[in-house]
């Protein structure tokens, strides 16, 4: 069975209508990357000692900005006409620059972090995996729209998927960029996750700037080979130079990090002189967040004595007697004795010890009244 023919490009990028709205396909994608980003920077976050909340309030700042500069940085580089930036009818006609929402949110999550006095690259090592496997997911939405492919592949023998792809505009194989940049940001989260997942010694900020090192690369190598028409920049290559920018920045970031470490540590990796640790301290949204202990956070194996083990309201200790138990016991003995029940109050309980005292004593008494 051919590959090719399973995969070939769709005859038309609509999914589906609601209400006469068509429904692209791309966007169906573009949120699916968006869901499985924010499971992904949860996991890491609480696996990396820091509360779940904490990143739901970078996702509520941070996304509405990434989106609104996505589409910002197109408009701006492509000599968009203001007016059109955020009609409804320009909108649907496409535009969005992955690059431009980099910007806006690392820029939030800066802010963000500024505000809660966190460390940027703390946050940043974790949020830059569900960023990468968003990305590999997003670049299908290319796939549906016949975005993002190379020259032509006139071997017959390369007229393949996924060395190749079959864009019906031309009716010729081009070289399938999608595909390349898709498989390279996976792998590239894989990798991430894994180090995120299994690492937690200095320095903070190594997955940070390894994200931007291989973004920035891929994209400069692939930038100069693709259709013009899908390259941001009418006077200025903005796309080809963000990407340089990009590559340069995570090996400045990635050189920065280990040599910084090295000097205040000793070492390149964790530390020689004190805690090699860099995700010690808990940090929660709020200040007063107690951090309790969990299996899935790796800090509590080796200081589980920094953590509070969380108690189940609904259950009650073991041995332990509800009062309802104890006010049902002591009517029950008054209706033995033929006295009339009385309303027993919580805090007047008395033990069945001074219970068995008190009725001796009442007992005694009445033998010495005969």
């Amino acid at each position: 069975m051919d590959i090719s023919a399973l995969l070939a490009w769709p005859d038309h990028p609509v999914a589906f209508k609601v209400f006469n709205t068509e429904i692209y396909w791309y966007a169906i994608i573009i949120v699916l990357g968006m869901i499985a980003a924010f499971v992904i920077i949860s996991l890491l976050f609480k696996r990396r000692n820091m509360s779940a909340d904490l990143f739901t309030t970078y996702f509520i700042v941070a996304l509405p900005v990434a989106i609104v500069t996505t589409r910002l940085f197109y408009c701006i580089t492509d000599g968009m006409p203001i007016t059109e930036w955020f009609s409804f009818k320009s909108i649907r006609e496409g535009g969005l620059s992955i690059v431009g929402g980099i910007i806006g949110g690392a820029a939030s999550v800066i802010i963000v972090s500024l505000v809660k006095k966190v460390n940027f690259f703390r946050v940043g090592d974790c949020i830059v995996v569900g960023l990468m496997f968003a990305q590999a997911v997003g670049r299908w939405g290319n796939f549906v729209n016949q975005e993002v492919y190379g020259g032509i592949v006139t071997n017959e023998a390369l007229q393949f998927f996924p060395f190749a792809v079959y864009i019906n505009a031309d009716a010729s194989w081009h070289y399938a960029f999608f595909f390349y940049e898709s498989m390279v940001m996976l792998i590239g989260a894989v990798l991430l996750f894994v180090n995120g997942w299994l690492n937690p010694k200095k320095p903070n900020g190594l997955n940070t700037g390894i994200y931007f090192t291989i973004y920035g690369l891929t994209r400069t190598i692939m930038e100069p080979l693709r259709d013009p028409q899908y390259i941001l920049g009418n006077k200025v290559p903005w796309s080809m130079v963000m990407s340089i920018v990009m590559l340069v920045a995570g090996l400045g970031l990635i050189f920065y990090v280990l040599f910084m470490n090295k000097k205040k540590e000793g070492a390149l990796f964790g530390s020689k002189t004190g805690d090699p640790y860099g995700i010690t301290k808990y940090i929660g949204d709020k200040k007063d967040e107690v951090a309790y202990f969990s299996k899935m956070n790796m800090m509590c194996a080796i200081y589980p004595e920094n953590y509070v083990e969380k108690v189940d309201e609904d259950e009650e200790e073991e041995g332990e007697v509800s009062e309802e138990e104890i006010i049902a016991e002591l009517e029950k003995n008054a209706e033995k004795e033929e006295k009339p029940a009385r309303k027993v109050e919580w805090r007047e309980v008395k033990t069945s010890d001074e219970d068995e005292k008190e009725t001796e004593k009442s007992e005694e008494n009445t033998e010495a009244k005969k």
